[in-house]
């Protein structure tokens, strides 16, 4: 059986030799290549003045607003965000107009001379304006898109009783993707009058629904194929159902295959981020540190338009509280409108944000009471028959335990506490080490049910390999292995005669978004169906040649074989996939659908099963801060994650990898500038990124408590890896340091400064006593 087992990735070698093909290497004959015209300004009244020299006007195809077929509104969560502006720009980087040439430099000229008069408007550029009762209004009449509530038992009675309450103020920046491929589309018309269209992109049906809107088409005349797609991590969600419209609406109009590929710095200031936040957490407790109530306000900087902000605002209310037993909870959480860049999905999806609150308050506690912040996690952590915040009691694969005993054995916790404090180390030095415990729900949960289902085409080939197309997408994940490994151990063949087939909307049903950490647990349930299906099937023919006759229950397909298990006796899978093709005309193909489980989420009070079931995660991390500079070193980190099953561990492993990198990157260095609403990080050299040469020794750690409808026994993690390490490095620091962080990235000066205020303060109390 393939599942388990660390078998190679099925794109590998393409990946390696640079064979494969990505939307930047196609070419087609007539092809035009096309920019966007981007906003100077971040709120303004537009005037498009265009382009007055004559050659360029001659030898370019100009759009702009007025140019669109259908419907100028991007279909997503709400209907707030016009594919082109008509009069009034709302962030800085917005798209005015489209341009299309025969060669780049002809483009690059035009689009430096198409003239756009801006007549300054106010602009609300920080959460905290845009809730003022006097600040100009970007969204409805409060600048709030969306926000909700959680309440469990009674929160204020509950403080009112405490012996003990922390309570801070913790802040977040945007976080950028930083894909190794920019965004990029390639429109081709049809002679019938439909559009295909080949993009690195996450949500291929998304996609589509944006094709047909801008262009006034039916969902049957637009077909969409998912290119190989050089990374995503959430960034490939929403922003590629512009840059698709944007191309088939220049294409549509030349009738000539349109290529839209953006360079570092469009990308940059163009593409959705992970939303800043800011977050007042409150939390009361005992002597012995037992959490008794948690009341929260969370708010997020969603930017000019709405895009995907109301559900990455639902999975962080979900996740406020933590994995906490907690019998008091009252969560209020809010998007805020700002004519700022829009804010979309990034890996983790508004978790990374509160978890980083919750977590340093957990610490918090912890110092207060002079106990190990270890012992307080323990007091408090969920397991089988407990509840969440929204009363969702839990019943099987809850690993939180289990990861955290994991990582306290691997990681030598307990010896380097007692170390780290006995034997600060050099001067200027100090070492700490710190901790995070966090949970994931898994799919896309009540918020976005409507979406939660997922379909599989599995073809068995009259030679016994097989041909699989589902409907979620392979962005770097690995999906298309694990995918694989999953048909190859149903249908008992070699993973190596499992080919997975790219995704094409014409070829597969719509299968919602690759989100949430969904597409193992979806595609693979899709292709079990599916394989069943066929396998029940070939039943007649089996019976046939056995001559007595079989069920399901009586074999096994194992080994590119199909054995009686009484018997003993055996066929080979291409000897019988002959005989029923060819002497029984039996289909060898069929379709598989799933449905995920039922959740449910009242939305008056958040009470009810959110998910249908959770990823868990510890995170200990061990740092170097040098008291004189602010400089943070994080040495190693110990990350151990239950994911029910892990169908490939060396993915498994690559992912816990991978998602750490990026967690140490938003917890130390990771920021986006702005001037008066003007981006000024707009390339690698001003956004920092962790090297290979900053990346901390981590260890991977793998635990396993399968969950019953989970393809055998798997449950999603992908966005799990980052989502816990910022506050294992923060908490770690505090170790280090004695001073708490309530705001990352911990940048050297950040650091230095907080240092030196604490210190000071220190100094303070100590002359007045």
């Amino acid at each position: 059986m393939s599942v388990g087992k660390s078998v190679a990735r099925k794109d590998a070698l393409e990946k390696v030799r640079g064979t494969e093909k990505f939307v930047a290497d196609l070419r087609l004959p007539g092809m035009l290549y096309a920019k966007m015209v981007m906003s100077s300004s971040a709120h303004a009244q537009i005037n498009l003045k265009g382009i007055s020299d004559r050659k360029l006007r001659k030898n370019t195809l100009i759009l702009t607003a007025a140019d669109i077929p259908g419907k100028n509104i991007l279909p997503l969560v709400f209907s707030d965000m016009p594919f082109l502006p008509v009069a009034e720009v709302n962030f800085h980087g917005q798209p005015i107009a489209l341009i299309a040439a025969e060669d780049k430099n002809t483009l690059i000229d035009a689009v430096r001379a198409y003239k756009v008069e801006y007549m300054p408007l106010p602009a609300v550029l920080s959460i905290e304006d845009a809730l003022k009762k006097d600040a100009p209004r970007v969204y409805g009449t409060d600048n709030i898109f969306k926000s909700y509530r959680i309440v469990k038992g009674n929160a204020h009675e509950a403080f009112k009783q405490a012996p003990r309450i922390a309570e801070d103020t913790y802040r977040t920046p945007y976080q950028e993707h930083a894909y190794l491929e920019t965004q990029g589309m390639l429109a081709v018309p049809d002679s019938d009058g439909s559009m295909t269209v080949y993009g690195s992109m996450q949500c291929p049906f998304y996609v589509r629904d944006a094709v047909a809107s801008i262009l006034g088409l039916p969902l049957s005349k637009v077909r969409i194929i998912q290119a190989a797609t050089g990374g995503g991590f959430g960034g490939k969600e929403d922003i590629p159902s512009l840059m698709a419209a944007y191309a088939s609406l220049l294409s549509w109009k030349s009738g000539r295959p349109v290529q839209l590929v953006l360079s570092r710095e469009e990308d940059l200031i163009f593409s959705s981020k992970r939303h800043p936040s800011i977050t007042h957490y409150r939390t009361a407790y005992d002597e012995q540190g037992r959490i008794k109530a948690v009341i929260v306000k969370y708010y997020l900087n969603a930017g000019a338009y709405a895009t995907l902000s109301p559900v990455v605002l639902w999975r962080g209310t979900v996740h406020a509280a933590g994995p906490y037993r907690i019998d008091n909870v009252l969560v209020e959480t809010y998007a805020v409108a700002t004519n700022l860049v829009p804010c979309g999905a990034y890996r983790g999806f508004g978790t990374p944000q509160i978890l980083f609150a919750h977590e340093s308050q957990l610490d918090e506690i912890a110092h207060s009471l002079g106990r190990d912040p270890l012992e307080i996690r323990r007091i408090n952590l969920i397991s089988e028959g407990d509840t969440t915040a929204t009363n969702q009691k839990l019943t099987e694969s809850v690993g939180a335990r289990e990861t955290l005993e994991k990582a306290l054995k691997s990681s030598g916790y307990k010896q380097k506490i007692f170390e780290f404090k006995n034997n600060p180390g050099k001067e200027e030095w100090r070492k700490g080490i710190g901790l995070s415990t966090v949970f994931y729900g898994v799919g896309l949960g009540a918020g976005g049910k409507h979406l939660d289902r997922s379909g599989a085409f599995v073809q068995l080939n009259a030679d016994g390999s097989a041909e699989v197309a589902a409907g979620n997408t392979e962005m770097g994940q690995g999906y298309k292995t694990v995918i694989a490994q999953i048909a190859a151990s149903e249908l008992g063949i070699s993973y190596e005669r499992v080919r997975i087939l790219d995704v094409d909307s014409s070829r597969v049903p719509d299968s919602g978004p690759t989100v949430a950490s969904r597409a193992t647990f979806m595609s693979g349930n899709a292709v079990i169906v599916a394989c069943r299906e066929l396998k029940t099937r070939l039943l007649p023919a089996l019976s046939e040649k056995f001559s007595t006759s079989v069920s399901a229950p009586d074999v096994l397909w194992k080994n590119d074989k199909v054995i009686q298990i009484a018997t003993g006796r055996e066929i080979e899978l291409q000897e019988l996939a002959k005989f029923a093709l060819y002497e029984k005309k039996t289909g060898l193909s069929t379709v598989g659908w799933y449905v995920a489980p039922n959740t449910t989420f009242d939305n008056e009070n958040g009470q009810g099963d959110a998910y249908f079931t959770y990823s868990y995660a510890t995170n200990i991390a061990e740092v170097a801060v040098n008291l004189r500079t602010g400089e943070i070193k994080v040495e190693r980190i110990t990350a151990c994650h239950e994911i029910g099953k892990a169908i490939n561990p060396q993915q498994v492993e690559g992912q816990i990898q991978g998602g750490t990198l990026q967690g140490a990157g938003y917890a130390t260095c990771e920021e986006i500038l702005h001037d008066n609403g003007l981006m000024k990080t707009t390339g690698f050299s001003t956004y920092i990124i962790p090297t290979v040469l900053d990346a901390p020794e981590i260890v991977p750690l793998i635990a396993e408590k399968p969950y019953s409808q989970g393809p055998y026994g798997g449950k999603g993690f992908g966005e799990l890896p980052l989502m816990g390490v910022a506050p294992a490095i923060t908490n770690a620091v505090r170790n280090a340091t004695g001073v708490k962080f309530c705001q990352i990235p911990l940048t050297p000066e950040r650091v230095f400064q907080q240092l030196k205020d604490a210190n000071q303060a220190i100094l303070k109390t100590a002359k007045k006593n």
